[in-house]
């Protein structure tokens, strides 16, 4: 699946967007799963309090399935102003 980073996500791991493999069934694990490879994913994910995320472009939480997913976004909380 295609997984997408942005604003300080990105510049945390380096990579604005990567194809995975996964055998995550939530976006929870997904997260573990990142979580697991490098430190800069380990420093991305470290307050998931900050962290949002899309499912194909679909608004949710980390409890969401991945089963049939296309695409997985993270981002942080917007601001207004």
């Amino acid at each position: 699946m295609r997984v997408l980073y942005f604003a300080w996500l990105r510049e945390r791991i380096g990579v604005p967007r990567e194809e995975v493999e996964t055998s995550a069934a939530t976006v929870a694990e997904l997260v573990e799963e990142l979580r697991g490879r490098e430190d800069r994913y380990a420093l991305a994910f470290s307050d998931l309090a900050a962290v949002r995320v899309a499912v194909d472009q679909e608004m949710t939480t980390l409890d969401a399935p991945l089963a049939g997913v296309r695409e997985v976004a993270f981002f942080p909380p917007m601001t207004g102003g």
